[in-house]
């Protein structure tokens, strides 16, 4: 297991120490909340936790919960969300996020707003000064909108790209049937409250990865002298 896969084992079984029973949990989306899914279903599976049930972010988190075994209920089907693991791109020292790097925001966002507590799960190297310095921010976008909504962004300072699959041709669909525009604003983003609005007033687009005053919580993995270990920063601002 190299540095960073240990650096996210860690945090994940972090995580899963403050599950209760007969919580109703938020299954996250990527590498970080893959192993939170693992780690929880070896507690549900030893006894240690009876009674939960997971709403996923996306088709990735749903086949993994399913494959372990994990109960699923519906978004729909829930009033609110006792706790939300989810992992982030980028976090900030005011834990305003930077999501979507595997073109599951729109559902990550509806998850972590109906949730009681939202638990952001990274290794040190997600930890930015600044949002969006390096990491382009998704935006989902209606297919036959892609084109009008870049020329938008394009007099807001900022510069996008249609992303594009890697193993078809073509570019990325997301779970729901739209096209994500990566965006990187020429000296990153400042206002994240303001920008998310803004862009999500642009027609044709259904969402963007600013997620903006949901976080509660950080859960940082990073290797000190070698051995990962786990921290939770404190909010700034």
């Amino acid at each position: 297991m190299d540095s960073q896969t240990r650096m996210k084992q860690i945090v994940a079984d972090a995580a899963i120490k403050e599950v209760k029973s007969d919580m109703i949990l938020g299954l996250g989306s990527g590498s970080t909340a893959a192993l939170m899914i693992r780690s929880l279903a070896n507690e549900i599976r030893s006894g240690k936790l009876q009674n939960i049930k997971g709403v996923a972010t996306s088709f990735q988190s749903e086949v993994l919960a399913l494959e372990l075994d994990i109960p699923l209920i519906d978004l729909a089907s829930v009033s609110q969300i006792d706790l939300a693991i989810d992992g982030a791109d980028e976090v900030d020292q005011r834990f305003q996020l930077i999501k979507g790097g595997g073109a599951c925001h729109v559902r990550e966002k509806l998850v972590a707003s109906k949730a009681d507590q939202l638990m952001i799960v990274v290794d040190e190297t997600k930890l930015v000064q600044n949002l969006n310095q390096s990491f382009p921010l998704p935006v989902e976008v209606l297919p036959n909108a892609w084109k009008q909504v870049q020329d938008v962004i394009s007099k807001m300072n900022g510069r996008s790209t249609l992303r594009m699959a890697t193993k078809k041709a073509g570019p990325v669909v997301t779970d729901q049937g739209n096209l994500i525009l990566d965006v990187l604003f020429n000296d990153g983003i400042k206002n994240p409250k303001e920008i998310e609005m803004n862009i999500n007033n642009i027609p044709g687009v259904l969402e963007n990865g600013l997620f903006v005053d949901l976080t509660d919580k950080v859960l940082v993995g990073k290797l000190e002298e070698g051995m990962p270990i786990v921290y939770s920063p404190s909010k700034i601002g």
